[in-house]
This record gives structure tokens, sequence and C-alpha cells, in this order.
């Protein structure tokens, strides 16, 4: 029951946020280090005659004082440690630290744990990590760090990382070459630290292949220039960003889901959005915008856009489809413009004629 319980508590994380990125968390399904050929999980050579050589031997009876062990699992959660415990089984590929006290990452608290794949250390009190500490973690693929007191992203991350969640932390910079060596990452959860646009140093995601990012709950005033290009989801939700330019997303043609929600926005230049031509969900609820942004019909796969919360106080026929037939190639399946100063008996049924049904649109509930 216990790795059940667990695979819970890591699914809770996941939906705290406001996007959830679908498929990481169910680590239980990836392949690695839960696949095992044949004869390793028989124990036999290919002769059928048993070799106790050849046997991978384990530890079950290695288990922390006060931890809950079972299948590789080492649960070690809410115990108030002060410290990464010892006599954590070498093959153990989950290790869950988290809501402890643990203030220190030293350089031996990990040593011998060469088969760990997932480690979870969230809401401690970790402001120190030696520059070895995760040395010995050659197959770790996803660290969740959060909820702690880190001032700057830990050095010498494992080259084998594919997610590292660091939000909630006291992180203002990310210097060039943090993440260097990291080629597997693929997702990186860094909102909720006081990151300003000038934290940011010129290359720091230099070789980076990420397909999510969100600097969240940060102190952005502008889209970053400098994001890996390869991004399908970038999420900069509650920040201080109030603009949008022609060039900002330049660079970011891949996007699919684009979250600016919560924010300050009062402009979009005309064209930015054309940059974006594979974009399917956009967020930008709760800002400040006048008039719905120029460039939704030209923007062929886009479903879903949220423009809720806003000072919107007209909506034009052709704000959102294509003039003529056969141009969207993408019906949508959502527009949400409730809590916006529009007359919305004004609007011409005719403006929504590439939306799939008139449930998918959300007008009304003004409020001045």
């Amino acid at each position: 029951m216990w790795p059940l319980w667990l695979l819970t508590s890591l699914l809770a994380l996941s939906q705290a946020l406001p996007f959830e990125q679908r498929g990481f968390w169910d680590f239980t399904l990836d392949d690695g280090p839960f696949m095992m050929n044949d004869e390793e999980a028989s124990g036999a050579d290919t002769s059928g005659v048993l070799d106790p050589d050849s046997v991978t031997p384990t530890y079950s009876a290695m288990c922390p004082f006060g931890c809950h062990c079972h299948l590789r699992v080492v649960q070690c959660s809410d115990l108030g440690l002060k410290s990464v415990p010892k006599e954590i089984s070498p093959d153990t590929t989950l290790l869950d630290l988290q809501n402890n006290d643990i203030s220190e990452l030293r350089k031996d608290d990990f040593k011998g744990l060469q088969h760990l794949y997932a480690l979870v250390l969230v809401n401690n009190k970790i402001s120190k990590i030696h520059e070895k500490a995760f040395s010995p973690l050659r197959k770790l693929q996803k660290l969740y760090i959060s909820k702690n007191h880190l001032v700057e992203i830990p050095p010498n991350l494992p080259s084998s990382l594919v997610e590292l969640r660091i939000h909630d932390n006291r992180i203002r910079k990310v210097p060039k070459g943090v993440f260097s060596g990291l080629r597997n990452m693929n997702c990186i959860e860094m909102g909720g630290n006081p990151l300003e646009n000038s934290g940011f140093e010129p290359g720091a995601f230099d070789g980076l292949k990420l397909n999510y990012l969100r600097i969240s709950e940060a102190k952005l005033t502008g889209i970053p220039k400098d994001l890996p290009e390869t991004l399908n989801e970038l999420h900069l939700d509650h920040n201080k960003i109030q603009a949008i330019e022609l060039e900002d997303l330049l660079r970011y043609s891949k996007l699919y889901r684009l979250g600016l929600g919560h924010n300050q926005i009062r402009m979009i230049e005309n064209g930015s959005l054309s940059f974006l031509p594979t974009l399917r969900e956009l967020h930008l609820d709760n800002n400040k915008l006048a008039r719905v942004p120029s460039g939704l019909p030209d923007l062929k796969l886009l479903q879903v856009v949220y423009l809720h919360s806003n000072n919107i106080t007209k909506v034009g026929v052709n704000d959102f489809c294509p003039v003529g037939f056969g141009v969207k190639r993408a019906y949508y399946n959502g527009i949400s413009l409730f809590n916006n100063p529009v007359p919305y008996w004004e609007v011409q049924p005719a403006t929504f004629r590439c939306v799939t049904d008139r449930l998918a649109i959300q007008f009304g509930n003004y409020k001045k």
C-alpha cells in the first residue's frame, strides 16, 4: 500500500500547480530502473543453471528507522528528520524525504544509491548543498526540491536528470552554465522564486531541449528572450508582465500552450502572435486587455482562449474566426470572455462561427 500512497502524494503535488504537465508524475510506467529483461528477472544464465554471481542482491532488510520500505521505495516523509538517514538500501529507486527538517545535503548523503530514479525533498529547510552531493546518483531522472530555502540552482546536477522541480525557494539568479551537460532535461518548474528578468544570465539555458518550463509567481516584467527554442509549454502566469512586444515570442515557434494569466498585460502588439503557428491553448485571463488580441484567426490550430477578467468592451465579428471557409483547421472548443465589460447581447452570432458549440463560449458575470 505504501508505493500507492506515495504515488497519490506525488499526484497531489502536481495538481497544486495551475498547469499540470501530464505524464511526468507516473514514474512507475517509465522504462529504466523498473524494467528487467527475462534473464535478470529469473537470475539464470543461458544454460538454465543458476549462477550465484548473476543474481542481483536484494537489501530488503535494510530500512532506516521510522521509514517504510517496500519494492525499492523508501518512504521517510513527515518524520522530523534533520539529515538524510543512513542505511538506505543500495537498490532503492525512489526515496521520499518530504516534509522534514533537513537543512543541508552533504557529500556522502546519497553514497551508494546509484540506482536512485526519483528523489523527493519537498518542504524541508535545505539551504546548503555540497557540490558533490548528487555525484553518486548516476541514474536520477526526477528531482523534486521545491519549498526549501535555496538561493541558487544546485551545482553539478546529474546528467541523467529529466525533470527538476525547484519552485518556492529563494532563487534570484540563473547563471550561465548551471544547466550545462543536462541534455536529457525535459521539464523545469521554477516558479515561486523572486526572479526578475535581469536574473537570467545570457546563455543560462544553453544546451537544454526543454519541453516544459514554468516561471510563474515571480517578478518578471516581460517575456524572457533567451529560453530554449524547443519549448512546447511556457507558463509565466502570476508575474508583472505589462506588454507583449513584436519580437517577444519570435524564438518560441514550437509552443502549443502559453500561460500568461494573472499579469498586467495592457497591450499585445499586432503581429506578435504570428510567431506561434502551432499554438493550441492561450491563457490571457486576469490581465488589463481592452480588446481581443489581433491575430487569433490566423492561428489555425488554436482551440482554447482564456480572456476572462480583462477590460474588454467590444468583440468584433472577425476577432476569433477567419473570413471565409476552409482556412482554420481546428475549431475552438473553449473561449472564455466572462467578467469583461462587454455587452454580450450586442455580439453577433457569426463571431463564433468556428466554435464547436454554444457551450464552449463563456460570457457574462461582469462586476464593476
